[in-house]
């Protein structure tokens, strides 16, 4: 009876322990700091800016492209060896990246090189989601589950908003202190180091009740392309390409007013806010139903990216990016409650890197097609790109209100 009593969020800190959650925090600084890294390094090496943002699409399409089937892989092998390998091979990566961008080799071999890097993320941040998921789902009273399912969710999402603003801010801390290599280095020996670390965590061994002794899962691969499930990776993809083209947009609309450095401060906003509201989920009632916030905080996210069609100075774009941060984060964590709840059974590390590569995915055609446009034809229509985004987000949860009537097969951590 006496378990019944104790808050959830502590029953999983006992479960996971303090030590799990500083070790998975800061795993996951590298993949933070390697776009910006990637970018930074060659811009100054080989002084183009193009090649510059083609070579970090090129590390988010290695993600994109791999990072599904190295959560597959996590799900049927467990997590240590998986993550063990990746730490190696992803370290080893970014030091042979910056020896290429310095080097003579052609620009190909640049590009190639970035995709290997992208290849090799160890995609910390999914398989945390995943590692505890499975601990709440396999090792939790059920009458536990839901809050801390939200509560968990909250948290990660709250993790990754705070990381991906601080990454940037030690690429540029290390760039200028040391050199435009220096973040790169920096952040293979993080990824040596705390990958490895994470990896070596006791709870890398845990493995889902659901798994058989050979690793099997009892659920057949043509559940993940349920269009339950489907409608979450389509609205977080809408997440990510709201964040490339929001941060591409804002750019341009800092540099137009001869200020491009500070769009990160003001892009600050957002991500504050965001990581504030994504952490206040968890206190939400539960009569606030999932999709219910969906609809309700991706509304509010389309609704402050439309005064974007009417900003004129920095303090107007300040309130907007306020408003649309009230909506973004809880948005996310919403999508990322729904993927666990609708994971098949074990296979929760591959739905959460496809809800990751799903953001990444985004975030670089967003940033693509957001600069292309602000480049060939001005900072007013880029601001539209966001706009879309939002919408996509939107109407993602719209169709997953539909979907949601009907309960689909599932595991058993409550929606």
């Amino acid at each position: 009876m006496a378990q019944t009593h104790i808050a959830p969020r502590q029953s999983l800190l006992k479960l996971a322990g303090l030590p799990y959650f500083l070790i998975a925090f800061i795993a996951r600084l590298p993949f933070a700091m390697m776009v910006v890294g990637v970018l930074t390094v060659v811009v100054a090496a080989r002084g183009s800016i193009s090649l510059g943002g083609l070579t970090s699409a090129s590390v988010g399409l290695g993600t994109a492209c791999f990072g599904p089937f190295l959560g597959a892989a996590a799900d049927r092998f467990g997590q240590r060896v998986v993550l063990l390998t990746l730490a190696i091979a992803n370290g080893t990566m970014l030091v042979l990246f910056t020896a290429t961008v310095y080097s003579s080799a052609a620009d190909a071999l640049v590009l190639l090189t970035a995709v290997g890097i992208g290849a090799t993320a160890p995609q910390v941040a999914p398989m945390s989601r995943s590692r505890l998921v499975t601990m709440i789902a396999d090792r939790m009273p059920p009458a536990q589950r839901a809050g801390t399912l939200s509560g968990t969710m909250a948290y990660e999402s709250a993790a990754d908003e705070t990381v991906f603003v601080f990454g940037p801010f030690l690429v540029g801390v290390l760039a200028s202190a040391i050199a435009p290599w220096a973040p790169l280095v920096g952040a293979a020996a993080l990824t040596v180091l705390f990958v490895g670390a994470f990896a070596l965590h006791p709870s890398g061994r845990h493995v889902s009740l659901d798994r058989d002794a050979s690793g099997r899962a009892p659920s057949a691969v043509a559940d993940l392309f349920r269009p339950q499930l489907l409608v979450v990776v389509l609205g977080i993809l809408g997440v990510g390409l709201f964040f490339g083209a929001m941060l591409t947009a804002l750019t341009s609309f800092m540099a137009d007013r001869g200020a491009p450095e500070q769009a990160g401060l003001l892009y600050g906003v957002m991500g504050v806010g965001s990581a504030l509201l994504a952490l206040g989920v968890a206190w939400l009632p539960p009569s606030f139903s999932l999709r219910a916030r969906w609809l309700v905080f991706s509304g509010i996210l389309l609704a402050g990216s439309l005064l974007l069609g009417f900003v004129d100075s920095a303090a107007m774009m300040m309130l907007a990016l306020a408003i649309m941060g009230v909506g973004i984060g809880p948005t996310l964590v919403t999508q990322y409650s729904f993927g666990a709840a609708r994971s098949p059974l074990g296979r929760s590390a591959t739905v959460m890197t496809m809800l990751g590569s799903g953001v990444i995915v985004g975030q670089s055609i967003g940033a693509a097609v957001t600069g292309a446009i602000a480049e060939s034809v001005g900072t007013a229509p880029a601001l539209v790109l966001p706009v879309v985004a939002a919408s996509i987000a939107f109407a993602a949860g719209v169709v997953n209100w539909s979907l949601s009537r009907t309960r689909p097969r599932r595991r058993r951590v409550a929606a």
